[in-house]
């Protein structure tokens, strides 16, 4: 299978209003998507769309959760202006563990026929249940993939509305390193990295990532409220959701995804 896991580091630092970092291990899945039933198939603590100690279910993801991820994948890439034909999508994500997950962000590496990272699609969850889509097309042609958008999505807080993102993937045989980057104007704010490692998919490194990183989706959200609450603690100014999707309304920035269930 060309599915495998990737184990490494997260890792997010802020420079202002007050400095504060914060550096957690981690691990992932990543799943060809065309291989969802033979990953099911092939590994006992694994089930698509049905209980077991990890699940995949394609309703945890797309902001009108999904019935079949490729094809919605592959649609919403057609409704792009692509021709993904022949293209393999490889999604970089957390399974449910135990019924629960929290994915804060999803990667959907969609490369071409060559081989070649064509998009990236950023899938970015929030404590509110609102999900919400970045389309990402490279700024070059060759060397790493890099790209932008202008932040449309409240997802933290303690981080204003406004903004804009830089996007690093770098995607080499023996490793995966995501970058993303938010600046205001001209000021960086928060720097964000996953540098993780790739490991073969198999029952028994399955089961030795849940050793290593037990209930690490429920770890996830726990740490979410954990670094929420020093960070409050620090004075950094509180913004309620409500109140900063609509100011963001005000200002002619997209309206939040609706909440879907969990």
């Amino acid at each position: 299978m060309r599915s495998h896991l990737l184990e490494g580091k997260v890792r997010h630092r802020r420079v202002q209003p007050v400095e504060y970092a914060l550096e957690h291990n981690v691990f992932y899945f990543a799943l060809d998507l065309a291989e969802l039933d033979e990953v099911a198939r092939s590994l006992r603590l694994i089930s698509r769309n049905r209980r077991n100690v990890l699940e995949f279910r394609d309703a945890d993801h797309w902001p009108e959760p999904a019935a079949d991820i490729r094809a919605t994948v592959l649609d919403h890439l057609r409704s792009e202006g692509e021709d993904p034909a022949g293209w393999r999508v490889t999604l970089v994500t957390s399974l449910r563990v135990l019924g629960y997950v929290f994915n804060p962000a999803s990667f959907y590496l969609c490369r071409d026929t060559a081989g070649v990272l064509r998009v990236v699609v950023v899938e970015v969850h929030n404590t509110h249940l609102e999900r919400h889509l970045y389309t990402l097309r490279p700024q070059t042609d060759g060397g790493k993939f890099v790209s932008s958008m202008e932040k449309d999505f409240y997802v933290s807080p303690f981080i204003d509305m406004e903004g804009r993102y830089t996007v690093h993937v770098a995607d080499e045989p023996r490793k995966l390193s995501i970058a993303i980057n938010e600046r205001q104007g001209d000021a960086p704010v928060i720097s964000t990295s996953l540098v993780l490692g790739r490991k073969q998919l198999t029952n028994r490194t399955v089961l030795r990532m849940l050793v290593a990183h037990p209930l690490i989706t429920q770890r996830t959200m726990a740490l979410i409220h954990v670094h929420a609450w020093r960070l409050w603690r620090k004075g950094v100014r509180f913004q309620r959701h409500g109140v900063a999707v609509a100011e963001a309304d005000a200002r002619g920035a997209p309206a939040a995804t609706p909440p879907v269930a969990s």
